[in-house]
């Protein structure tokens, strides 16, 4: 059953009381969503699970985690929407010139299965690695140069396993010398929020060797010092531009990819801390490392492709790709070599969008775009227990310095439908079609930074919304919601310890003489 109670004192004021439940299976236990973390896509990401082995990239577990991560914060260049940024005055020419470079059997995106990445706890036991190559540019953690030490398990992966690797097993391909290719490795400290990289990594018996090693820090801005190369040659980090299997599945990629191009100039834009070009830096219609290409808005994403194309054509057109690194012959971006994708993406792989389905935008600073002072921040408001009959009331705030922010409530999850007074206003109404939990979130969208989001719970029952009006010497109750028969009851204080029968109807109504005393009423409802 449930109830809701109001008083009638001893003037004709009424004043409501608040909603009291008292049938169990009515209750739902409502919980506060402050403190929720939610993505630049507006993902709410839950509670991250703890490491406590070294998990493969390959797994349901390694999903669990990484999709609850924050890869780097909501303003960081590889999390940037870039759909609406302008092009840049030369794109035409620079599409051509790329295009022009890959040779004609090239023309097309292509998707090469490369990087792969594993997850390790923090207390994972840190390992030599010795920086044979480019040691000035790699960071030692705590180690001596050449040594650097990095918390690496035995089961790490290097670029390319298994898909690319027919039988080998893991030690093999550890350990194997003789087949060249770039042999990036990664590992990902979830519980730090540390990654760290390397170029032609190999093991050694127990140890382990690399070109080069370079660590990023996920909770952070900061770039590696200027002219430091990385496991990239634009510097970059990779594990965030890896197109993943968890986030296919959920019908986004939620980042900028990684983009390789045949020919670079000798130059580098932020966030790019590093250039390996063959052209002068004057040659501007060739991309320096860094530039920023995205996929037309024009492009029509066919109805047969799979869910993962799909996800990747959608994140290519909001996120899309930066320059990271040269090629011989091939204009391509990177996923990872999961044994899972199977043909996911047949349809791209035979060439289905062409490198002129592409241009170049104008990318933004350090202290441009989402990285600028005066963000827009988004608040929900309290988390709420309403009843069906009655719906909500939303008292949302948005605080913003600059252009005024498109503010927008929209329903995030639920059991039933929703429907707002005016979803463009802080402050309004939510009705709801079935009992349950709702949570709704509140958006402001200035169109330079990162969209702000906060959400709400609300918790929706079958109560009984009553309310009381005076005509003459009685009080005229009335209440919605609930099922008949109804018990009309009263008491003189609260908290009551009994309450009084005034009368059982299978009205919605109820009039009652006032009394020259408080009273106290409540509505009792049958069932659900």
């Amino acid at each position: 059953m449930t109830n809701q109670q109001c008083r009638t004192p001893k003037t004709r004021e009424i004043v409501k009381r608040s909603l009291n439940l008292v049938t169990p299976l009515l209750i739902v236990t409502a919980f506060s969503l402050r403190g929720e973390r939610i993505n630049q896509e507006g993902r709410i990401l839950g509670a991250l699970p703890a490491v406590t082995n070294s998990i493969l990239f390959n797994t349901n577990n390694a999903d669990a985690i990484v999709s609850n991560m924050q890869i780097f914060p909501v303003t960081n260049p590889w999390n940037e929407d870039i759909s609406r940024r302008p092009l840049l005055a030369n794109s035409d020419a620079m599409i051509s010139e790329i295009n022009s470079n890959v040779g004609s059997s090239h023309r097309g995106l292509e998707l090469f299965q490369e990087m792969n990445f594993v997850l390790v706890p923090d207390a994972q036991t840190l390992v030599s690695n010795k920086f044979v190559t480019y040691a000035g540019d790699s960071d030692f953690n705590g180690g001596i140069s050449p040594y650097g030490l990095y918390p690496t398990p035995t089961n790490m992966p290097i670029e390319g396993w298994p898909t690319g690797t027919g039988t080998q097993t893991i030690l093999q391909w550890q350990t194997n010398n003789t087949t060249g290719g770039d042999r990036h490795s990664i590992i990902v400290q979830p519980g730090t929020g540390f990654i760290y990289e390397t170029w032609k990594a190999l093991r050694k018996i127990t140890n382990w060797q690399a070109a080069n090693g370079a660590i990023f820090n996920l909770n952070s801005n900061a770039l590696r010092p200027d002219g430091y190369t990385s496991g990239d040659a634009a510097g970059f980090p990779m594990f965030p531009a890896l197109v993943r299997y968890d986030e296919c599945q959920r019908g986004m990629v939620e980042h900028a990819c990684r983009l390789v191009v045949v020919v670079s100039r000798s130059a580098h834009i932020y966030p790019a801390t590093h250039d390996a070009g063959s052209v002068a830096a004057t040659e501007t219609d060739y991309p320096a490392m860094g530039q920023r290409l995205r996929l037309k808005a024009s492009f029509v994403i066919p109805a047969n492709w799979t869910k993962e194309e799909k996800a990747l054509v959608l994140g290519l057109k909001k996120y899309g790709a930066m320059v990271s690194d040269n090629s011989s012959s091939f204009f391509s971006i990177s996923i990872t070599p999961d044994n899972r994708w199977g043909n996911a993406f047949a349809d791209i792989a035979n060439a289905q969008i062409a490198i002129t389905n592409f241009e170049v935008v104008q990318t933004t600073g350090p202290n441009e775009g989402p990285r600028s002072p005066g963000a827009p921040t988004a608040i929900a408001g309290a988390d709420q227990s309403v009843s069906l009959a009655a719906g909500a009331q939303l008292h949302g705030a948005v605080n913003f310095t600059g252009n005024a922010p498109v503010i927008s409530w929209k329903l995030y999850s639920s059991p039933g439908a929703v429907t707002f007074g005016n979803a463009s206003q802080t402050n309004t109404t939510a009705t709801f079609s079935a009992p349950g939990t709702y949570t709704l979130m509140l958006s402001a969208d200035d169109a330079v930074h990162a969209v702000a989001y906060d959400a709400v719970i609300v918790t929706v029952t079958n109560g009984i919304a009553l309310s009381i009006s005076i005509n003459n010497t009685n009080a005229n109750l009335t209440w919605a919601g609930g099922s008949p028969p109804y018990i009309l009851q009263q008491a003189d204080t609260l908290p009551a310890s009994s309450w009084d029968g005034v009368v059982t109807t299978s009205m919605t109504s109820a009039s009652v003489p006032l009394s020259p005393s408080n009273r106290f009423f409540r509505v009792k409802g049958n069932g659900p």
